[in-house]
């Protein structure tokens, strides 16, 4: 537990650790700032009243709270623990009053712990785009089902659709629709079910409520379009391309890997030894990728930039590679496959394996699936196989049955047999 001044650039240098821990202010007792493993800080303030500890959350540093707008409530709430007021029971008293747009700032200061700050950022923007327009001003403890339904129809009617700038980064615009709304509903049941866990409120009044199911994209791609995509990813090559967005399409073609493993993939993390990636900061914490010798041959072949620690270089130094979507259309564009986003490289990899008959377990694991249920979406590919394998016993034996009379089995047809 170290101490500092709890100022934005020491903040700034502090780095997530396995364990939650708390760095302590050196001017005020008990002020702090806790650090989570997925990076989320939070000031907190510890003391002591009527004999016992007490812990009270301040807030998620950033806005509103800054080093020192929290130094200075953590200031305020000692001077009513010194008159003999506990802040953590008044807070729970306010609590019983608190508005949903409370509760939401509550649970993105206290409730995520467990999320990536990925996750955070699309969540964060729901509750703003759509959740806070239509229930933050309401009672977190008087929300009913009728009005979580009324949340549901209003984002499937575009409702709280927001305008698009000119420039921005794709997906960061919700326009609201069925699946945007299904969503919405599921983020709103997280944020209530926190409250239930606080006692804040008794129930969750979105079960029961019907969402439509996320839509799943799942391309894959067929023998014929992934030897189209390596001829194109050839000839990037050989007319003097960059040679490090080609070998990230191949690495997630082979791994079945995120993009944001394999651009974010550092070189400590490859041992080729064991052939393995290593990874300490994928979407499901972390994670080990087994490599094929194909996916070795592309690792080892790549240059090793001076003074860049990333696997995938970017042009400036100490950086990834950016612009890979960019380069992804043009590669696309040209191998014909329009439709084919970065991230069907990763279905496809999954779809070879459902196909061979691997087991989704074992492709689960290949894939770094956390639930069974995620990778349940390959099942019904592994009846290929079982159609070949039917194919070939009954190919087998019509021809014995063939064989001792020197002719084919007559078929059934509609009436009866011929």
């Amino acid at each position: 537990m170290p101490q500092i001044k709890l100022t934005k650039r020491n903040i700034d240098a502090l780095e997530p650790g396995d364990q939650r821990y708390t760095a302590w202010d050196t001017e005020i007792s008990g002020f702090g700032l806790r650090v989570t493993p997925c990076g989320e800080r939070v000031y907190v303030l510890k003391y002591r009243l009527a004999g016992g500890q007490r812990w009270f959350t301040i807030g998620r540093h950033g806005s509103p709270w800054t080093p020192d707008s929290a130094r200075k409530e953590a200031t305020r709430l000692l001077g009513e623990v010194a008159r003999g007021l506990d802040p953590a029971e008044k807070r729970s008293s306010d609590r019983a009053a608190m508005s949903f747009a409370a509760l939401g700032d509550l649970y993105f200061a206290e409730g995520v712990a467990h999320k990536k700050p990925s996750t955070l950022h699309v969540d964060r923007g729901r509750f703003e785009l759509h959740l806070r327009p239509l229930l933050g001003g309401k009672r977190a403890d008087a929300i009913t089902r009728a009005d979580i339904e009324r949340l549901l129809n209003d984002v499937i009617k575009g409702r709280t659709a927001a305008s698009a700038p000119k420039k921005r980064r794709p997906g960061s615009i919700a326009k609201g629709g069925v699946g945007v709304a299904a969503q919405c509903v599921r983020l709103a049941s997280a944020i209530l079910q926190f409250a239930v866990g606080r006692g804040i409120r008794s129930d969750n009044p979105c079960r029961g409520v019907k969402v439509s199911p996320v839509r799943k994209m799942q391309r894959f791609l067929s023998e014929a379009e992934l030897g189209r995509l390596a001829d194109t990813l050839n000839r990037e090559i050989e007319a003097g391309g960059n040679p490090f967005p080609v070998a990230a399409f191949r690495l997630l073609a082979l791994t079945g890997a995120r993009r944001s493993e394999i651009i974010q993939l550092r070189w400590r993390s490859v041992d080729f030894e064991r052939q393995l990636l290593l990874l300490d900061d994928s979407k499901t914490r972390e994670k080990v990728i087994h490599l094929s010798p194909p996916a070795i041959d592309i690792l080892a072949s790549l240059p090793r930039i001076e003074g860049n620690e990333f696997v995938i270089a970017g042009g400036k130094t100490g950086r990834p590679f950016v612009g890979l979507n960019k380069v992804w259309d043009r590669i696309r564009l040209s191998a014909g496959l329009r439709d084919v986003r970065i991230h069907d490289l990763r279905h496809t990899y999954a779809s070879v394996g459902a196909s061979a008959s691997l087991g989704l377990p074992i492709i689960g694991k290949l894939l770094g699936h956390t639930q069974a249920q995620t990778t349940a979406r390959y099942a019904h590919l592994g009846a290929d196989p079982l159609r070949k394998a039917a194919d070939a016993i009954g190919v087998t034996i019509a021809a014995a049955m063939a064989g001792g009379k020197g002719a084919d089995i007559v078929p059934i047809r509609k009436g009866g047999v011929r």
